[in-house]
């Protein structure tokens, strides 16, 4: 079971907090000598595999860290250009990992104002007043589940279709959310959520939550 990420939207669909608490399995690492036997083409600013499969690496792959070093886009931790330092026969042999792209900090605002917009539709689609709107949408790999406040804030969780006790999950981040973030006197209302301890707490919630499956009474 595994929950893979929380995001938190407020009223007028800005994203003011996102958290991937899971790493995909479907990465692969391996340590190549020059000079490289993969294609690799910058798109969309991700270095991506543009044509060559071996060991896992598949075409669509992109470059998420290189010795060890995680990649931001095309560009390392420390500055250094992908391309460029993989062009370069001194730089070898090298470890490059290789995964699915992940998404950006402008593609998750874009995505949660998607589903802010989606939600809204829902709502008026419905042929009764007063539709809660979506509530769940489901994948063959995950589920969308969502839980709006009567102030219109979403907490959203994507998770493992047979994770178990998400709802009470979602209670439990709104509980976190009205202890650690509203009673925060430096926390303006609407605005990016920047509490270490909203972090500490709902780490730990969701750790609760994969173990155990749900909340019990008072948790």
């Amino acid at each position: 079971m595994a929950i893979f990420s929380v995001y938190v939207v407020n009223k007028a669909g800005g994203l003011i907090y996102q958290l991937d608490s899971y790493a995909p399995r479907a990465e692969a690492e391996k340590t190549f000598s020059y000079p490289l036997d993969l294609l690799l083409k910058l798109h969309d600013e991700r270095v991506l595999v543009a044509f060559g499969q071996r060991d896992g690496i598949r075409v669509g792959h992109a470059v998420l860290a290189i010795n060890g070093m995680d990649v931001n886009g095309k560009y390392t931790a420390d500055g250094k250009e992908v391309l460029e330092y993989l062009g370069n026969p001194a730089n070898y042999p090298v470890s490059i990992r290789f995964g699915r792209p992940r998404l950006t900090s402008n593609e998750k605002l874009m995505l949660a104002s998607m589903f802010h917009s989606l939600f809204a539709i829902g709502s008026q689609l419905s042929p009764e007043q007063g539709s809660s709107g979506i509530e769940m949408l489901e994948t063959d790999t995950f589920k969308l589940h969502c839980f709006q406040t009567l102030t219109g804030i979403k907490f959203v969780v994507l998770a493992d279709p047979r994770q178990a006790g998400i709802d009470s999950l979602l209670r439990k981040i709104y509980e976190i959310y009205s202890d650690f973030a509203l009673k925060n006197p430096f926390y303006s209302l609407e605005m990016p959520i920047r509490c270490e301890l909203f972090d500490q707490n709902l780490k730990l919630a969701l750790e609760v939550a994969e173990k155990a499956g749900t909340f019990g009474p008072g948790s």
